[in-house]
């Protein structure tokens, strides 16, 4: 399982995926879709040569037990999972998934259960929301010895200099004008 790198286009709206099929971009991140969607837009990128990530949180219509995890493997076959739920990580990596751990860091308190989760299901990489904390970065890096993918806040192109420059292997992005920057 490759992790993904550089910017990775979040698609919120068709209109963006449309957009994010004809950028540069290898991966792009599906994230807010309708299971009855999901398998023709995943067909469809995939024509285009695209590796698909799914939020698997935001899928209306999939359910978060192992049930869900199988059909979304055999039936959708996305190339990667993110999710908040330690226990759709843990499904997805049993299936072989690239399972990317999501963290919300409100606080310190936050990033303390985060990291126990992170140690616990050692997922294959982290994204950690907001990812404009290069210093939060690069002390999960240095702790989790983890991959992480910075997101949530990105408006510039400072925004991703700093989280590639604390450590990300990559950023994830809805800013379309981001989209074709590289580092």
């Amino acid at each position: 399982m490759d992790i993904p790198t550089g910017v990775l286009p979040a698609i919120r709206r068709m209109k963006d995926f449309e957009r994010a099929l004809e950028s540069d971009n290898e991966t792009i991140v599906l994230l807010e879709t309708r299971l009855s969607q999901l398998k023709s837009l995943i067909q469809y990128a995939k024509r285009e040569n695209k590796r698909v990530l799914v939020h698997f949180d935001l899928i209306q219509g999939l359910k978060a037990d192992e049930y869900g995890m199988e059909f979304l493997i055999r039936e959708i076959k996305p190339d990667g999972i993110l999710s908040t739920r330690g226990n759709v990580i843990t499904l997805a990596k049993k299936q072989k998934l690239l399972a990317i751990q999501r963290m919300f860091l409100l606080d310190s308190l936050a990033l303390e259960t985060n990291l126990k989760q992170i140690d616990r299901i050692k997922p294959d990489c982290v994204e950690v929301l907001p990812g404009i904390m290069p210093a939060i970065i690069r002390k999960i890096i240095d702790e989790t010895n983890i991959p992480i993918i910075a997101g949530g806040l990105i408006t510039g192109r400072d925004d991703i200099d700093h989280a590639f420059d604390a450590g990300a292997v990559a950023v994830t992005t809805s800013n379309m004008e981001l989209w074709k920057y590289t580092k």
